[in-house]
């Protein structure tokens, strides 16, 4: 039996309405991109972009609506059910070297490009300058399924990948804090100095 889905109508899910609206005015299918990531401490930078079918995916929602579980069992569902998804990531000795802005701006239109061939416009979550092809709007992530689904997509990945890095770096928390600055990672900074994982141009980071 496949993943819970929802016929597209009048009644279904506003994102989903939003998308078609969107796509009524530009053609579709639409690409919907979203990063996870840029408030870390230590980390990879994780953009997604994913093109949604003609039935809603059941749960999609703005990945920081969902509680870790859900947005795990979202994520799968999107994961089988969407018509094309990609993701792209940054480390943070990019992030030190270019920028935070121009890590999430490259992360961002590498999502969307690796799936532009199947798409007929692009939206991406913020006030980002990625050029003609893809328009940005703020707060995407609760208006647009498609940008909605990235955003989950986005986060249940990188949450994962710090979760492996937790076991080689078990001392700063990364399986419980993602690589936030929560006080628990901020006092094994300051005990233990930065790993090769951390972003060593942020402010407590690399000082």
């Amino acid at each position: 039996m496949g993943p819970p889905v929802t016929p597209v109508s009048g009644e279904g899910s506003p994102l989903y309405a939003f998308d078609a609206s969107w796509i009524l005015e530009r053609g579709g299918p639409l690409v919907g991109a979203d990063e996870a990531g840029r408030g870390a401490l230590a980390g990879p930078l994780v953009a997604a972009g994913a093109i949604l079918g003609e039935r809603e995916i059941s749960g999609v929602n703005d990945s920081k609506a969902l509680k870790p579980a859900a947005r795990e069992e979202v994520c799968g569902r999107i994961l089988r059910s969407a018509v094309a998804v990609s993701v792209t990531a940054f480390p943070a000795w990019w992030i030190d070297r270019f920028g935070l802005e121009a890590a999430n701006r490259e992360a961002i239109r590498r999502a969307i490009g690796l799936l532009q061939p199947y798409a007929g416009c692009g939206l991406a979550d913020g006030k980002l300058s990625l050029g003609e092809d893809i328009e940005c709007l703020a707060r995407a992530d609760g208006a647009s399924a498609a940008v909605a689904a990235a955003s989950v997509v986005a986060k249940v990945l990188r949450d994962n990948a710090m979760c492996v890095l937790s076991g080689e770096f078990p001392e700063y928390g990364f399986g419980r804090n993602r690589g936030y600055g929560t006080q628990e990672h901020r006092l094994a900074l300051a005990e233990k100095g930065p790993c090769r994982v951390h972003r060593l141009s942020y402010a407590g980071v690399g000082d």
